[in-house]
């Protein structure tokens, strides 16, 4: 009786044992991905952060609260918590948030060799080069495209591993008020000299011509668009890629800080936009205070939802066949980033075509939409001139890009030009010692 009661009493033991074993598989919480490349969960709930600095109402911004409804009907009991932030406020602080238990799991982060390069170096960004083969990101995107995706192992874009995932397009152009160029008699220009003479003509009236925000990067993208205007393409890859020497008392960029100064003394600039934020920039051409602002892309959705008082138009830097542009800013995995297959699954419907379509009608540049279903005028004419200046092979970046910390550099030194505090020759002399420096790190 004793060794049944003990026989009885042992397998009822490894019974229980075999159970909690079981209820302990089933009740994993961790994704599995399936053979198609899709991620299904358990209904535990989760929550995945993600932050981005698009405005509500801009094309991204509409794109990707769209992909938040779509990814959380497709993956009941995950929570997407969006955390909205600024473009600083990312830029500054990233390289300390990123290596610390408040990561986000997924973050739109500036590309270029100053930012997502330099985390990559860092061990702060998920190497995605995997990832993107097996979800086909690396067909989806151009060869062009893939340049601010790609890192090599000195943080130099182009080459090497994916550190990120960019989901739009965009390039500076020149914005109008159409209904002031009216009133003033004035075309469209097509030439430099006709742009110039554009501009004299308002301030002839009292008018200036530029809104401009010198306090942000603004400013120094039109001194870029001036630069550009006397560049080809060996000079961009010798700039921004090191390949080649750069001389910052060549033609390029003495043109564009003695220019750039003339048009400050011209009354194009006031020089009060030393102070002038990109934000307060924008706002000032929406309420029809300034008739012409050189800015991005990423502005064209807001200005549609925005601006009722007056028609306004678009038109490419009079002259230039190089313009800054790229690839938009990056979708980036944290390193430390939880759930990374499901921050997966979210990239993929971001760069699905009915998104990308929503993100073209929304007065973005897509980069996989149905061009057939773009349905609005001005977003098809956006989308044309990316693609006419993309196939010229025409985009020449950003200039804050080629070293860490250079964004500040240039924002303190155009705001010393456009102020006088600093002649053309002394900022470029400025602007050369840290760019130089950093390219003797790299041995280029």
């Amino acid at each position: 009786m004793s060794t049944s009661k003990s026989t009885f009493r042992l397998s009822f033991m490894l019974l229980l044992v075999l159970l909690t074993s079981i209820l302990a598989a089933c009740g994993s919480d961790s994704a599995t991905t399936a053979p198609s490349g899709s991620t299904t969960t358990s209904n535990e709930p989760r929550t995945i952060k993600l932050w981005h600095y698009e405005g509500a109402n801009s094309a991204m911004g509409i794109a990707w609260a769209e992909s938040i409804k779509q990814f959380q009907a497709a993956h009941p009991g995950v929570t997407i918590q969006f955390e909205e932030k600024g473009f600083e406020q990312i830029r500054q602080t990233a390289g300390m948030v990123l290596n610390s238990n408040e990561t986000p799991d997924i973050l739109e982060y500036n590309k270029g060799n100053a930012t997502a390069g330099l985390l990559s170096t860092q061990g702060l960004l998920t190497d995605l080069s995997a990832v993107a083969t097996q979800r086909g990101w690396d067909t989806l995107l151009s060869s062009s495209l893939q340049t601010t995706a790609r890192y090599d192992d000195k943080g130099v874009m182009g080459s090497g591993k994916w550190f990120g995932v960019p989901n739009y397009a965009e390039y500076v152009m020149v914005y109008y008020n159409k209904d002031m160029f009216a009133k003033a008699n004035l075309q469209v220009p097509t030439t430099f000299a006709e742009f110039e003479a554009v501009m004299d003509a308002f301030v002839q009236q009292g008018i200036t011509p530029l809104s401009v925000g010198g306090a942000e990067y603004p400013a120094q993208q039109i001194f870029y668009e001036l630069v550009l205007s006397k560049a080809n393409r060996e000079f961009v890859n010798a700039f921004q890629l090191y390949q080649g020497d750069v001389d910052f008392r060549g033609p390029e960029f003495t043109y564009g800080a003695e220019k750039m100064a003339e048009w400050v003394s011209k009354g194009y600039i006031s020089k009060d936009a030393t102070g002038i934020k990109a934000e307060d920039m924008g706002v000032a051409f929406t309420n029809g205070t300034f008739p012409i602002m050189i800015s991005g892309s990423w502005w064209y959705g807001r200005f549609s939802d925005e601006i009722k008082g007056f028609e306004w138009g678009t038109f490419l830097f009079p002259g230039n066949k190089l313009h800054p542009g790229s690839s938009g800013n990056i979708w980036a995995v944290p390193t430390n980033a939880q759930n990374k297959e499901l921050v997966y699954d979210f990239i993929d419907i971001t760069m699905s075509q009915d998104i990308q379509t929503l993100l073209g009608n929304s007065g973005g540049v897509p980069v996989n939409a149905d061009v057939s279903k773009i349905t609005n005028e001005k977003n098809k004419e956006l989308i044309q001139n990316f693609d006419a200046i993309s196939k010229a092979d025409g985009l020449a970046f950003y200039p804050d890009w080629p070293a860490p910390g250079y964004y500040d550099v240039l924002v303190a030194n155009v705001q010393e030009l456009i102020d006088g505090t600093k002649t053309p020759s002394e900022m470029l002399d400025a602007i050369a010692i840290p760019y130089q420096e950093h390219r003797a790190t790299l041995g280029k």
